[in-house]
């Protein structure tokens, strides 16, 4: 078990007594790490993938999952079970199998009871950073969720400024700031088959999942097994048609408009004018590359969630 106090904002520090205690009851013999720093769930995640372990439960929420299933990935290693516990802000991911943020007992009892699937990841070909840690660049980093260009990054950025939101109104409040604020961007995107558009975007999303930002629909046909990517291409509008965009895609609509193209491929090439800052699974990162590069790993992980029949129902 790997816990991240500083999800949440704090949350995750509050939920770590209560998520053991639901753990001595019902996996008394669980072992568990606290993280100390910024990304530190890999190397914890390393450490129990060398002392053998076959399980490994991220406590956190997007970017905490995503940088354990990054190093299980990385690791090679198939027969590694990866279970989720939500304590995050977003916790987008998680709803794509049904986890509850609301409830340690009843996320501890998914974890226990629930079924065994297969589940994809994504991959970033191109050479990037963490923007908190720029000194080597590496190829191949996974996500398992979403990486996301342009508003995505305003948004993100002005949410880490903001003091007193948290969870999916933090997003919201801030998201709503930025429809004003944020000037726009050239982009070019290309899927597998050589299928190609570019303009002046507002946002551009490549998703695995169905969710972002706290529950947004950014990917209202994308499931977590299909074996393809999701691309969201808005493009830039006025403050009150962005307004108006935003509403849409928080019911999920936002396919209504013809300022939105949504493509689903194996992958897709997306092309800037310089190296851009982009999203990963709620972390910010800094491309080496004018081009970046992702693809879908399918059936990638095997992921303890849910069954099938109860997802569906839930979301």
């Amino acid at each position: 078990m790997i816990f991240n106090p500083a999800s949440g904002r704090g949350r995750g520090a509050r939920r770590i007594r209560r998520y053991l205690d639901a753990l001595q009851r019902y996996l008394p013999d669980a072992r568990h790490g606290v993280t100390t720093r910024a990304g530190e769930e890999s190397d914890l995640a390393a450490h129990a993938i060398d002392d053998g372990y076959t399980t490994i439960v991220a406590v956190g929420g997007d970017g905490t999952w995503s940088h354990v299933a990054d190093r299980i990935l990385a690791s090679g290693r198939s027969d590694v079970l990866f279970g989720l516990l939500p304590s995050g802000t977003g916790n987008d991911f998680g709803r794509n199998l049904a986890l509850s943020h609301r409830s340690p007992e009843e996320s501890v009892k998914v974890l226990v009871e629930g079924a065994v699937r297969r589940v994809d990841a994504g991959r970033i070909r191109t050479a990037a950073a963490p923007t908190d840690r720029p000194h080597a660049p590496a190829v191949g980093r996974h996500f398992l969720n979403l990486v996301g260009f342009g508003f995505d990054i305003a948004v993100i950025d002005a949410a880490a400024r903001a003091r007193f939101l948290r969870g999916e109104l933090l997003y919201k409040i801030t998201a709503l700031q930025q429809l004003f604020r944020f000037p726009g961007f050239e982009v070019e995107v290309e899927d597998e088959d050589g299928v190609c558009h570019d303009g002046r975007h507002l946002m551009l999303t490549v998703s695995n999942g169905r969710y972002f930002g706290g529950g947004f629909p950014i990917a209202p046909r994308a499931t977590v097994s299909d074996g393809r990517l999701h691309a969201c291409s808005i493009g830039d509008a006025t403050p009150f048609e962005r307004f108006r965009l935003f509403n849409l895609a928080e019911r999920g609509e936002h396919p209504r408009s013809p300022r939105v193209r949504l493509h689903a491929s194996p992958g897709f090439r997306v092309r800037f004018p310089a190296p851009p800052r982009f999203e990963v699974d709620g972390d910010v990162f800094q491309s080496a590359e004018a081009e970046v590069v992702v693809e879908v790993l399918p059936g990638a992980l095997q992921v303890l969630a849910a069954p099938v029949s109860f997802a569906r129902q839930s979301t």
